[in-house]
């Protein structure tokens, strides 16, 4: 009654303090919030659903346009008859490549090997093999050759820029790849002038044995003890080959000085005479030369053999054996002598 008498409107409960201007509730409730902070607004149920079915749709979308891109693609008709017909090209060039090096090289053995005709060249037969692998080899490389340019041609591939960045790129290897032109020039001369062939014992500076392998950049030879020495073409500039012509057994035997000479040379002779006829490599009776050297105690006497290529050591140890056993055996009929002229007297 007193309100209305003084003419005040009533309390409502709110009441506004100095900086918390518009931060009341209904009810004077403080929400407790500053000025500078906006209220945080939590994402509406429905809207995250819409979100996620509009990603799940374009997905959709997506992978059926691709589908039909594969779908059209591989229905294409046009297309696969195309891609038959270069296929079925490429396969019929690649035929006709195998069966093409097939024949050249029956050709090849045919015109080398072939030892019944007397109008063919005869040839070693170790160096027709050498030079036939090799023939076949450049073969092979020239028709696999061919057989990439068709290929590519098939497939629409310009043949003009590739050759011309081919030659250019090997001109290039060529200058900075000197010594390996070198070893394959080499290497083809080599083979060219039949200097040394597969089987043949050869020797080139330190190094000896038979030839294993030639090829147009290095040469492998195998020693008499079993090491294999590789030895690039281009590094031979001399060599000694033991198989291109026969070889010669020389063994010196050294005689006691006290032995008459005539005696001497008879025993070995006689020791000698029937190699050729033990041993196929001998081509004649050997022959003994003479006296080689001589000093007060002893002299030497040289037999001198003819036999086939690289034989010859083997020749000169059945010579020393045969030797050896003819003074063996005067040795023993010497001392059989002296032991019945012992007995006569006693």
């Amino acid at each position: 009654m007193w309100l209305e008498a003084s003419g005040t409107e009533p309390d409502t409960g709110t009441t506004e303090t100095p900086g918390t201007e518009g931060n009341t509730t209904e009810g004077g409730a403080d929400t407790g919030t500053t000025p500078d902070s906006a209220p945080v607004e939590m994402p509406d149920d429905g809207t995250l659903t819409e979100n996620v079915g509009q990603a799940v749709q374009g997905t959709v979308d997506e992978a059926k346009r691709l589908s039909d891109v594969f779908w059209d693609w591989l229905t294409d008709s046009n297309m696969w008859i195309t891609y038959a017909g270069v296929a079925l090209q490429i396969i019929i060039v690649f035929i006709l490549t195998r069966i093409a090096i097939k024949v050249l090289h029956r050709v090849i053995d045919r015109s080398l090997l072939n030892r019944q005709s007397e109008k063919r060249i005869r040839l070693n037969t170790r160096r027709v093999n050498t030079v036939g692998e090799l023939l076949k080899n450049v073969v092979s490389i020239v028709c696999n050759f061919i057989l990439v340019l068709l290929i590519l041609t098939q497939m629409g591939v310009q043949l003009g820029p590739v050759l011309a960045s081919a030659g250019v790129l090997g001109l290039a290897i060529g200058f900075g790849a000197q010594s390996l032109v070198k070893d394959v020039i080499t290497g083809f001369f080599i083979i060219l002038e039949d200097q040394f062939a597969v089987g043949d014992v050869i020797q080139s500076g330190t190094l000896k044995g038979t030839v294993e392998v030639i090829g147009l950049r290095t040469t492998k030879i195998v020693s008499f003890t079993g090491e294999v020495h590789i030895i690039p073409n281009g590094s031979i500039t001399t060599v000694t080959n033991f198989s291109m012509a026969n070889s010669r057994a020389v063994v010196d035997i050294p005689i006691k000085g006290e032995e008459h000479l005539g005696e001497a040379m008879g025993m070995v002779k006689e020791a000698i005479k029937d190699l050729p006829e033990r041993n196929s490599n001998v081509l004649m009776v050997p022959e003994v030369a003479g006296i080689q050297s001589m000093t007060t105690a002893e002299y030497v006497i040289r037999v001198v053999a003819e036999c086939l290529p690289n034989a010859n050591h083997e020749i000169e140890r059945l010579i020393k054996m045969d030797v050896k056993k003819a003074l063996e055996h005067k040795e023993q009929v010497r001392l059989a002598e002296l032991e019945h002229a012992a007995s006569d007297e006693d």
